[in-house]
């Protein structure tokens, strides 16, 4: 089970937006994108459900955004190629890739980013 609590968690929200961050890409440009919908929706739950990932909500939302384009392009279009791969815009798949590579960049930041001191 995925607890977004850090009190007795198994596997906390922050690792699964982060695996999730830097799978996604990969399965895009691995032509399978149809399957990398389960690990973006699992970095805007993660995002959304892990108060200590507020900084990164704004970089889910645009990744879920960008990658609800081509998939309702296709679920709606006409006549829908076999799979998403084949019917998503060449251009469409690098903005996806690089909104995920920046969600996951920004989550290392996160964790990287000196604690600020209080005044």
């Amino acid at each position: 089970m995925v607890t977004a609590t850090t009190h007795g968690s198994r596997f906390p929200a922050a690792r699964l937006v982060t695996i999730s961050a830097w799978a996604t890409p990969v399965l895009i440009i691995g032509q399978f994108a149809m399957v990398a919908a389960l690990p973006v929706a699992l970095v805007l739950i993660g995002t959304l459900s892990d108060t200590r990932l507020r900084a990164l909500r704004w970089w889910a939302a645009a990744l879920a955004a960008v990658y609800a384009i081509p998939l309702a392009r296709w679920a709606i279009g006409p006549d829908p190629a076999p799979s998403l791969s084949k019917d998503m815009n060449p251009a469409l798949a690098a903005l996806i890739v690089a909104t995920a590579i920046a969600v996951a960049i920004a989550n290392h930041r996160r964790k990287t980013a000196p604690l600020r001191q209080g005044r």
